[in-house]
């Protein structure tokens, strides 16, 4: 296994809504009335920029269920069209839409990605998805979403067909030559003929190859079929992981199937989802936490808990302890979010409704609470460890929360020589050091 020996951490955020404390658009000070205003995120990546974030990133989801009066309608804004909108209010910062395989077509994908990575000069990363829910499906002609191991044989010939097009001809191609009447060298210039089972798509793309080589790849999939998927195509991976156990679990499953692949030798970036509550004293931490718990609407969120764990939670005492669950080894539901739940019990010996709060903000990526230098110190640890290579930051307020991240977080990284201090290089692949 190659050793990656960069110095500094990368750190992009994931913008979504008021915030990802499902409590976060009932604060009194939230911009709910603001989230299908585009300079409401134009916003949000200047401050990111301001703390030298390597990227924005949206997920995505095209339906919209609106199934009860609270339903967020976070994605309001088709992210590619919203990235371009931002990109022209920044100037650096890396713009990572989502794309899905089983929805979009990859010509189209591939020019629209192409298209502003050369309007931003190579600032443009792109998350590849297989998308999750029928309501998605059925606003695309489908009745269903096909079966998982279907959806990822598709999302394989998209990723290939992608990098088909992505590097398909190359700007010094376009030679404009007046003296001798030539546009272009057409004979560097030709067709591929895909003719897949999903995909039949002649080529060349009508835009050349990108700046910085080709849009950087991500993926965020944890199957065995999403690993299999990253190895082959991914310069870097979102992952899911609540503590250190999990971090080191998933980093050695990657790192297993990258050396019984094609590219034994081959790095690829690690981002844990990351939640935070900073301030002064460890105390102050805490009650920004505890300020947005006291708002969750209580109801839903032990809803979503009995669900989880398969169990009546309703009777639960918000104030008490969480009661004794059963081991994993006995559980008949799914299993990953339930591994995670007893991982956060064992770990924090939350009452019920601290437990709801983990839960409702981020979902059981790593929460971290207190001073910069207790939370740092943290970061640190994983990353001098090797299981993170960075982080993808999922504040729980926006803007609040990425506030506190720059004002106090990035200085004290910035202190270890854990960042940057500076944007250097102009490309998002340069950013993270990638080749």
């Amino acid at each position: 296994m190659k050793k990656f020996n960069h110095e500094q951490l990368n750190i992009g955020v994931l913008l979504y809504g008021c915030g990802h404390h499902q409590a976060a658009w009932l604060m009194e000070d939230s911009y709910i009335e603001q989230i299908g205003d585009i300079s409401y995120y134009q916003s949000l990546a200047q401050l990111s920029e301001k703390g030298l974030l390597d990227a924005v990133f949206f997920a995505d989801n095209q339906s919209f269920p609106a199934i009860a009066d609270s339903e967020m309608p976070a994605f309001w804004l088709d992210p590619i069209v919203n990235l371009t909108a931002i990109s022209q209010a920044t100037k650096h910062i890396g713009l990572v839409s989502t794309i899905s395989s089983s929805f979009s077509n990859p010509y189209t994908a591939a020019r629209q990605l192409l298209t502003l990575d050369h309007a931003t000069n190579g600032r443009v990363g792109w998350n590849l998805v297989t998308s999750m829910s029928d309501l998605e499906a059925q606003n695309h002609s489908m009745s269903a979403l096909p079966p998982h191991d279907k959806r990822y044989q598709q999302a394989y010939e998209f990723a290939d067909l992608m990098d088909k097009l992505f590097t398909s001809w190359h700007k010094k191609d376009f030679i404009h030559s007046r003296t001798t009447n030539q546009l272009i060298k057409h004979e560097h210039i030709h067709s591929f003929n895909h003719s897949g089972e999903h995909f039949q798509v002649n080529g060349p793309l009508s835009t050349p190859s990108s700046p910085q080589g080709k849009p950087v790849a991500m993926q965020a999939g944890a199957s065995k079929q999403g690993i299999a998927l990253a190895v082959k195509h991914a310069d870097a991976v979102y992952s899911v992981s609540w503590n250190l156990k999990q971090a080191k679990a998933y980093r050695t499953k990657l790192n297993n199937a990258i050396q019984q692949s094609n590219t034994p030798n081959k790095y690829i970036k690690v981002f844990p989802g990351l939640v935070t509550y900073v301030a002064e004293t460890h105390e102050e931490a805490l009650l920004k936490k505890e300020k947005l718990d006291k708002r969750l609407p209580i109801e839903n969120a032990i809803k979503q808990l009995s669900t989880f764990v398969r169990q009546d939670c309703t009777k639960w005492s918000l104030d008490e302890p969480v009661p004794e669950l059963p081991p994993v080894e006995s559980f008949d539901g799914p299993v990953g979010r339930y591994e995670t739940i007893l991982e956060i019990i064992e770990d924090t010996q939350p009452t019920v409704r601290a437990l709801l709060g983990y839960l409702n903000a981020g979902g059981g990526h790593l929460t971290l609470i207190g001073t910069p230098v207790e939370i740092v110190d943290e970061m640190e640890r994983w990353f001098k460890l090797g299981v993170a290579d960075g982080f993808n930051l999922m504040p729980p307020t926006l803007p609040y929360s990425l506030e506190d991240f720059v004002k106090f977080i990035i200085p004290e990284l910035q202190r270890r020589g854990l960042y940057r201090e500076y944007y250097s290089g102009n490309t998002f692949r340069e950013y993270l050091n990638l080749h």
